[in-house]
């Protein structure tokens, strides 16, 4: 069954939230994507950036693929039936619940995020085969102990059984003093053995140094907004700490388990972006 986790009055709450003048993450991700669902400020500020680095729409495209392929081989492969999905952005195609209930239809999960466009749009997450279950909570990576004490977290999952905690290009926003890994290892420390953790995170790694000069340059500046915060791969390793990497470990998330020949895949400096998947002992 489908498990309600919006009142009625959620679009309207959500709405009530927007600031329309503001720049947003997910609005701007969700405009890099092709969507609809965001404002002038993100399209400018999307455009900004791009035009500094023009990559990032390909980051964008290949990050999201990233979670099709990683959710899939958590649910073919690894037999997960669970997830916990924090950070979720904007619905888009392929969202988790699709791509799990398509492999497995009695899959269930847990989508959180703190952005009031997504409340707005959380119904589209909800879309569930009648065989598993979604729910949608309104909370933020950077308190943990109110994901997990949520009741309908515990009303959808199983928290003695194993779960995929899904983390797709939310950290990068937190900074060191937002204590990412901290947040991470919490919800990881909630999840019996035999749950795994798919995470991915912005890296100046593969750009060249001209463009991060450049995008540093508009950062002092004022014009661009400094919103992500990249860490490089000893950063991103951390998150991993204690678990056991699927093959082929920390890549960039177009090498990981690609499903294109070398020749067919974009540049790093394109996507640089590093991905992996690893499994609690």
């Amino acid at each position: 069954m489908t498990v309600p986790s919006t009142s009625e009055s959620s679009e309207g709450r959500g709405a009530d939230r927007i600031d329309t003048t503001v720049v947003h993450p997910a609005r701007r991700y969700n405009y890099w994507l092709g969507g609809k669902d965001n404002f002038a400020v993100d399209r400018e500020s999307g455009d900004q950036i791009a035009a500094v680095y023009p990559g990032v729409r390909t980051l964008a495209r290949e990050n999201r693929a990233f979670l099709g392929r990683a959710v899939r081989f958590l649910t073919e492969e690894a037999g997960i039936r669970q997830f916990l999905d924090v950070g979720t952005g904007i619905p888009s195609a392929d969202n988790t619940h699709e791509v799990a209930q398509s492999v497995a239809p009695e899959s269930r999960v847990v989508y959180v995020d703190n952005d009031p466009m997504v409340l707005v749009h959380a119904r589209a997450l909800l879309t569930s085969d009648p065989a598993g279950a979604t729910a949608y909570l309104d909370a933020d990576l950077r308190d943990p102990e109110k994901i997990l004490a949520d009741p309908q977290l515990h009303t959808t999952l199983d928290l003695s059984q194993p779960v995929g905690l899904v983390l797709i290009a939310v950290t990068h926003f937190l900074t060191d003093d937002d204590r990412p890994h901290e947040h991470v290892s919490r919800l990881l420390d909630a999840l019996p053995s035999g749950s795994w953790l798919a995470l991915t995170h912005f890296t100046t790694d593969h750009i060249p140094n001209q463009i991060v000069e450049r995008m540093y340059a508009e950062f002092a500046s004022g014009r661009m907004k400094q919103d992500a915060v990249p860490r490089d791969r000893a950063e991103f390793a951390r998150f991993f700490t204690g678990l056991e990497l699927a093959e082929p470990g920390i890549v960039p998330v177009t090498e990981w388990r690609p499903q294109v020949p070398p020749e067919q895949r974009p540049a790093l400096a394109d996507a640089s972006i590093y991905g992996a998947v690893a499994r609690k002992p």
